[in-house]
């Protein structure tokens, strides 16, 4: 599985799999969960309400999928990032969680190829070299028969610093 670093906005990454650092109520929100539904369209809200619906959100660390709609993609997967209470709260195990279950949805799909933000960096307050080495080091344990190439994107270029670091 290849690891490629992209700074700038995941909803123009043609993947078949962009994942969305959701809340757990799926309705969108600020930063990139908000970009990805306006980017996506109103389908990605409607799907997101059927998950609502069927399963009452998704709960910290789990992940769910839904279609793309006008995203360059053909799935989002929506993954709830932990809040950052100082590691007081499992929140490392957590936001692993977060990466090997979206990674694990994007196996059964049969994609070859998803595209990861930096989950809980943002309003969450997870910190930023300590999720980027969560993330990639999650990436590069998981065993895959399908996904050839894994993208980091980072909105900012203190994120890209970090990664660009990490992965050199």
């Amino acid at each position: 599985m290849e690891i490629k670093l992209v700074k700038g906005d995941i909803t123009k990454i043609s993947v078949d799999a962009i994942v969305n650092a959701a809340n757990s109520s799926l309705m969108g929100g600020g930063g990139v969960d908000g970009a990805i539904h306006r980017a996506g369209g109103k389908i990605i809200h409607d799907e997101c309400m059927k998950i609502v619906e069927k399963q009452g959100g998704c709960p910290t660390g789990e992940a769910v999928y839904t279609s793309a709609g006008n995203l360059p993609a053909k799935f989002v997967i929506h993954t709830v990032g932990p809040i950052w209470y100082g590691g007081k709260r499992n929140e490392e195990d957590l936001l692993k969680s977060c990466y090997i279950n979206s990674l694990k949805l994007a196996e059964n799909l049969n994609l070859k190829t998803i595209s990861f933000p930096n989950i809980s960096t943002g309003v969450y307050h997870f910190p930023k070299e300590k999720a980027a080495k969560i993330a990639i080091d999650s990436v590069k344990s998981f065993s895959s028969k399908n996904i050839e190439t894994v993208y980091f994107v980072c909105f900012d270029e203190e994120n890209y610093q970090i990664y660009l670091k990490m992965l050199s």
